[in-house]
C-alpha cells in the first residue's frame, strides 16, 4: 500500500540563473563545456542498473559543427529490448512496494543533484548536442527540470491523500489504493526539452510504475546524464531502463508486448497517430488497457488586435517565433495582424532582427542558433522555397540557410496574403514565421479564421487593450489552444503554473506539471471494510410473517 502518511510542502519554482559576462556560473558553464568538448562519450544503454555495449552505434552530432562529434551512443537490437521488458517486469514486483515517501526522496535528490552538483554539465550537454543557447539551456534543463522532480513529488503526495470524505460511517471503513498500473509504462521523449525528456519516464516511475525510455537519438547526451542522476538518487536497477535506438524497431517490439500498460509520449502527430493505431489493433493481447498519453505538433497563433501595443507585438513574434530556432511545440508560427499595425510591428521587427544571426551555442552570448539535424534543415529550406516561389507569398526577413559546417537558418518571416497559405496551415518546427494582415474591423472574423485553420490545439496568444477584444477572443479560441496567453507570447509554461498541453491533433491535453498527468499512472482500488457484518438476509422492509 502507497498512501502518503506525509505530504510535500508546495515546492517553489527554481530560478534560472543569468550568465551574465563576469559571473560566476558563466566561468563555471565554460569550463563545462571546454571538458565535454575535450572528451569522446562512448554511451551504453543501460536495462536492469547493467550498462550495455552494443554494436550498433551513432554519432553524438553537433548541430553548429555536424564535421566534430562528441563521441557515440550505443542502440539497443532486438535483444536488448526483449531484456528491458524483462528488467521492467521484475523490477516493478519490489518498486510498487516502495512507500511513497522514498519514492519522493528520491524526486526530491534527484532535483538537488541536477540544480548544484550536475547544473553546468547538464547545461553544456543540452547546448552542444541540441543547440540550445545557454538562456534556453538553463531554463529547460534545469528549472523545468527540477520543477518536475519536485512538483511532481507534491502532487503525488496530494493523489494519495485523496481519499473518501468519511473514512468510518456506518460500521464501515474506505479507503482507495492508488494502484500503480499492471505492467509498464514506454516512454518516448523528444529532442527539443531535456525537461521532456526527464519528466516523461520519472512521472509514471514515481508513481510505482517501471519504465522502458526510448530517448531521441538527437539529445541522447543530456538525456544519458539525467538517466545517472536518476540512478545516483536513488532509483532502483530496472525501475527506468535506458534504450536509445531505431524508433521503428524498438516500437514494433515494445507495442506488442502484453505487459504494455502505457504510453507516454512527445513527438510528431504521425508518430503518435500511428502508435495509437498499433495499440488499438493489437488491443486484444493486452492484459489491461494501455493507457495513451501524448503531446504532438502545433501551429501556435499570435493575434494582435488594433489596440495592441506595437513593440509588445513585435517583441513576442520574435522570442516567440525564434528562440530555440523555432523547434518548440509552442512556438510562434503564424501571426495575424491588423492592417493599422502590420508595417510599425514589421519595422520594430527587422531592427530586432538585424541583431540576431545564427551562431554557435558555444558562444554564450548567443541568441540564435544551428537546427537539430540535416533532416530538420532540409524540411525547413523546402517550406521556404515554397513560399520564395509562390505568388501568394513574400519573404519579408530572413530566407537563407547554410549547412555546410553547422545547420543555420535565418530566422525567416515570410507574408502572405492567403490566410490559407501551407506556412499558414503545416507544423513546420524551424525558424519560420508566417504573417497575414487583416482589415482592423475584421477582427472577430479572423478569431474564427484562426480557430478553423490549423488541425492542432497546443498554445496561441491574443495581444490587445481592449478587454472586450480580449473577451471575445479568449471565448471564440475557447478550444483552439490548451494553454493561451494574453498578451505574452505562447510559450514559455511553467510548471505549476501554467500546466502544458493541448487537444485536437496536438495531442491528450493531459497536462505535463500537474497532478492530473500524474493521475494517468495510477489505477485506483477502492477498498471498503465492514466492522460489523450483517447476521441475516432480511432487510426492515420485508414482511416479518412468512408467506403461507
Amino acid at each position: 500500500m502507497t498512501h502518503a502518511l506525509f505530504s510535500v510542502p508546495l515546492p517553489k519554482n527554481e530560478p534560472a540563473l543569468d550568465y551574465a559576462p563576469g559571473s560566476p556560473e558563466r566561468a563555471a558553464l565554460q569550463q563545462a563545456l571546454d571538458e565535454m568538448l575535450s572528451q569522446k562519450w562512448d554511451i551504453p544503454v543501460i536495462i536492469g542498473g547493467k550498462e550495455i555495449l552494443t554494436a550498433s552505434t551513432e554519432r553524438l552530432v553537433q548541430p553548429h559543427d555536424h564535421q566534430n562529434s562528441l563521441g557515440v551512443f550505443h542502440q539497443v537490437t532486438e535483444k536488448e529490448i526483449f531484456l528491458a521488458i524483462e528488467a521492467a517486469m521484475k523490477a516493478r514486483k519490489e518498486w510498487e512496494k516502495v512507500s511513497a515517501t522514498h519514492r519522493a526522496a528520491m524526486a526530491l535528490k534527484a532535483a538537488e543533484l541536477l540544480t548544484t552538483k550536475y547544473r553546468y554539465q547538464m547545461n553544456a550537454a543540452t547546448m552542444l548536442v541540441q543547440g540550445k543557447n545557454i538562456y534556453q539551456a538553463e531554463i529547460d534543463c534545469i528549472a523545468e527540470m527540477a520543477d518536475f522532480l519536485r512538483f511532481n513529488a507534491y502532487y503525488m503526495t496530494q493523489i494519495y491523500s485523496e481519499q473518501p470524505p468519511y473514512i468510518l460511517a456506518n460500521g464501515s471503513m474506505n479507503r482507495t489504493d492508488h494502484r500503480p498500473l499492471e505492467g509498464f509504462v514506454f516512454a518516448v521523449t523528444p529532442f527539443n526539452f531535456t525537461a521532456i525528456g526527464g519528466n516523461l519516464p520519472l512521472s509514471p516511475a514515481l508513481m510505482g510504475n517501471t519504465v522502458l525510455w526510448k530517448p531521441a537519438s538527437t539529445s541522447v547526451l543530456s538525456n544519458y546524464l539525467l538517466m545517472k542522476i536518476f540512478q545516483e538518487a536513488g532509483f532502483p536497477d530496472g525501475v527506468i531502463n535506458f534504450i536509445p535506438g531505431s524508433g521503428r524497431l524498438v516500437g514494433d517490439i515494445v507495442l506488442e508486448s502484453p505487459d504494455l500498460a502505457g504510453v507516454h509520449f512527445t513527438g510528431s502527430t504521425g508518430v503518435f497517430n500511428h502508435m495509437w493505431s498499433v495499440i488499438a489493433g493489437n488491443i486484444g493481447r493486452y492484459k489491461t488497457y494501455p493507457r495513451i498519453v501524448g503531446e504532438t505538433g502545433g501551429k501556435d497563433f499570435v493575434i494582435a488586435h488594433p489596440s495592441a501595443d506595437t513593440h509588445q507585438v513585435a517583441t513576442a513574434l520574435i522570442r516567440g517565433a525564434f528562440e530555440y530556432q523555432g523547434q518548440k511545440c509552442s512556438a510562434a508560427s503564424r501571426a495575424y495582424l491588423p492592417s493599422s499595425l502590420s508595417r510599425p510591428v514589421f519595422e520594430a521587427m527587422g531592427a530586432m532582427l538585424d541583431n540576431i544571426t545564427p551562431e554557435p551555442p558555444t558562444r554564450i552570448g548567443a541568441f540564435f542558433n544551428a537546427v537539430i539535424d540535416e533532416k530538420s534543415y532540409d524540411s525547413i529550406m523546402a517550406y521556404i522555397d515554397k513560399a520564395r516561389n509562390s505568388d501568394d507569398a513574400e519573404i519579408l526577413f530572413g530566407g537563407k540557410g547554410d549547412k555546410e559546417t553547422g545547420y543555420f537558418i535565418e530566422p525567416t518571416v515570410i507574408l502572405t496574403k492567403n490566410a490559407h497559405f501551407l506556412t499558414m496551415e503545416e507544423e513546420i518546427f524551424g525558424p519560420v514565421l508566417t504573417v497575414y494582415v487583416y482589415e482592423d474591423n475584421d477582427f472577430d472574423s479572423v478569431l474564427g479564421l484562426c480557430d478553423s485553420t490549423s488541425p492542432y490545439g497546443l498554445t496561441g496568444s491574443i495581444f490587445a487593450r481592449d478587454r472586450d477584444a480580449i473577451d471575445r477572443a479568449e471565448k471564440r479560441l475557447r478550444y483552439a489552444a490548451g494553454n493561451f496567453y494574453i498578451n505574452d507570447k505562447p510559450t514559455g509554461a511553467v510548471v505549476g503554473q501554467q500546466p502544458f498541453g493541448g487537444s485536437r491533433a496536438s495531442g491528450t491535453n493531459d497536462k505535463a506539471g500537474s497532478k492530473l498527468n500524474l493521475l494517468r499512472w495510477v489505477s485506483p482500488r477502492t477498498i471498503k471494510e465492514t466492522f460489523n457484518p450483517p447476521l441475516s438476509h432480511t432487510y426492515p422492509f420485508m414482511d416479518e410473517h412468512p408467506r403461507s
